[in-house]
């Protein structure tokens, strides 16, 4: 993974294949990886566990986080990403079902960049993850991790 690429932390195999679909779609020339649960997140953006192979200093372009997630809920793995100096900067958009006020309290008081509620509808879905696409990954400049 590089700067350019996508991390998406998400257990829903039916909402993986919506993203690729709607980011390929969207024209946007990203590799995606994806991690199914917050422990595998965690392991992956600190190079631990099975990725410990990895380069631990190469962080992805954005992360696409769910919160409803097994292992390690998606608000401990914003905390955590917050939490750290080595990724305190990372972009991270909370893409998820919930649109409880608690949710989206909590989840900026932890530091979330943006917060999206997932669309039911197919052409919905596609559109919103257009926009993340065009937004983060084209027009925002990131801020540079000291």
């Amino acid at each position: 993974m590089n700067q350019n690429d996508i991390l998406l932390i998400e257990d829903n195999p039916d909402d993986v294949e919506l993203t690729r679909i709607a980011f390929a779609e969207a024209g946007v020339d990203r590799q995606m990886v994806v991690v199914r649960d917050g422990a595998e997140a965690l392991d992956y953006l600190f190079a631990r566990g099975r990725h410990a192979g990895r380069e631990g200093a190469d962080l992805p372009a954005i992360v696409l986080l769910d919160l409803n997630l097994p292992k390690v809920d998606g608000r401990e793995v914003l905390q955590a990403i917050r939490g750290d100096a080595r990724t305190r900067a990372l972009p991270v958009v909370v893409l998820t079902t919930s649109d409880e006020p608690f949710d989206v309290e909590a989840t900026y008081a932890l530091g979330v960049n943006s917060y999206i509620r997932k669309p039911v509808d197919f052409e919905q879905f596609v559109a919103v993850v257009k926009q993340i696409g065009l937004y983060w990954l084209v027009l925002n400049h990131p801020r540079i991790a000291s």
